[in-house]
């Protein structure tokens, strides 16, 4: 309820003008409605009938077009590229912003989780750049974005400097979705010591040397930041906000996730440990562009292993929005689901996982009026014709 309520803050996109889509074919979670009418009215789905009273309704004739629940994406990074596309060139945040906004509409996206990484890396992943994107949302942004913007914190058990201000970002609910992670590597790992370093590599802008001093100074913040997660975990429960895992891959990793009530998997390792997030009650999230890769950049589960072992809940654009439109289409065409039960993996099921499961999603009475119209002659973004959020067009294409 609580997260319903925050998303009260784009409200005004709403218009108490009676809209119709005439004649349009709209994808339920039952499968095709062809040549059908919807009704929209403050903002929200009021029918979906063959026949409809348009008295006073705003008729948008949308024959030879589909209509697709707009995409809820739970875990989006591709932002960090417009704010920074190289080490050490930062574009003004109002400009990047603006631009990733037109970038998710322009992949379906119409509810976005932005996984801001609370991090101990200086610059792009800092606590100041956390921070000045968390204020651009709640102010600036509601004037200037379109896409409805929520804040998924990706917090750095290692990073224990400011301890007091994410909690304070908690109790006030200025976090809408918290995921714990640990990428530091233990220094007797070297394999993933250099991949991790190479990694840096590309985002900050320090001698090797820092780098290693600063990843061997880490490796004693690891019980301090452990009883610093505690304390988050358990505010995060209290003030209704939903809580994942990140890179499970381990039992005993799992097992702690279960004890500190997950509501969401990021990606575990394998088949197994994915199934007994599952059993713990978390909804298993995985990244649109494994499917499209045909597997893990990193070598473990791939989509479609998950998917046939039944232990797939959602999909998320990680760090490509584009892939997350086209992944229920590939799906589909591969065989592997049919299309309505494809889409569920990238609208009503993560918004499900994530409580707005009544709200979000879903072409049916009483959702928000989020959709896509899309031409039907192929499966990419560029299928795009309109994106509507709560009833209103925000973005058309030619």
């Amino acid at each position: 309820m609580a997260l319903q309520q925050d998303l009260r803050q784009y409200s005004r996109l709403k218009t108490n003008t009676k809209v119709v889509i005439e004649g349009v074919d709209v994808l339920t979670t039952e499968g095709w409605e062809k040549d059908t009418n919807v009704l929209i009215e403050d903002g929200r789905f009021i029918s979906i009938k063959r026949t409809a009273n348009k008295d006073g309704c705003q008729r948008i004739k949308a024959k030879g077009l589909q209509m697709f629940p707009g995409i809820v994406d739970l875990h989006g990074d591709a932002f960090e590229r417009t704010i920074c596309p190289r080490p050490g060139v930062n574009i003004p945040l109002a400009m990047a912003m603006i631009e990733n906004d037109r970038n998710l509409l322009a992949a379906g996206i119409t509810t976005y989780f932005c996984a801001i990484t609370d991090s101990y890396e200086p610059g792009l992943r800092s606590r100041d750049t956390a921070r000045d994107l968390i204020n651009f949302i709640w102010g600036e942004g509601q004037h200037l974005l379109s896409c409805n913007h929520l804040i998924h914190i990706r917090h750095e058990l290692t990073n224990i400097r400011g301890h007091e201000e994410l909690c304070t970002w908690l109790q006030k609910r200025r976090i809408h979705f918290l995921s714990i992670n640990d990428h530091l590597p233990p220094v007797e790992d070297r394999y993933k010591w250099r991949r991790h370093i190479s990694n840096l590599r590309r985002r900050v802008i320090l001698s090797n040397q820092e780098i290693i001093d600063m990843l061997t100074q880490l490796q004693e913040y690891r019980q301090e930041g452990s009883l610093q997660v505690e304390q988050l975990v358990e505010l995060a429960h209290i003030y209704n906000i939903p809580v994942a895992s990140h890179d499970d891959d381990s039992e005993e990793k799992v097992a702690l996730s279960h004890r500190r009530r997950m509501a969401i998997a990021e990606f575990p390792a394998n088949v197994d440990l994915a199934a007994q997030e599952r059993k713990y009650g978390a909804s298993v999230l995985m990244g649109a562009p494994n499917l499209l890769q045909g597997g893990s950049h990193m070598g473990w589960m791939s989509v479609e292993e998950a998917l046939k072992n039944k232990v797939l809940d959602c999909l998320c654009s990680d760090y490509h929005y584009p892939s997350l439109f086209y992944a229920p289409f590939k799906l589909h065409s591969e065989g592997l689901m049919p299309l309505e039960k494809a889409w569920e993996l990238v609208s009503s099921r993560p918004a499900a996982a994530i409580g707005l499961g009544k709200q979000k999603g879903k072409i049916a009475p009483g959702f928000d009026a989020d959709f896509l119209l899309i031409r039907p002659e192929n499966t990419l973004p560029s299928s795009i014709a309109s994106v509507y959020i709560q009833g209103k067009e925000v973005a058309k294409y030619s």
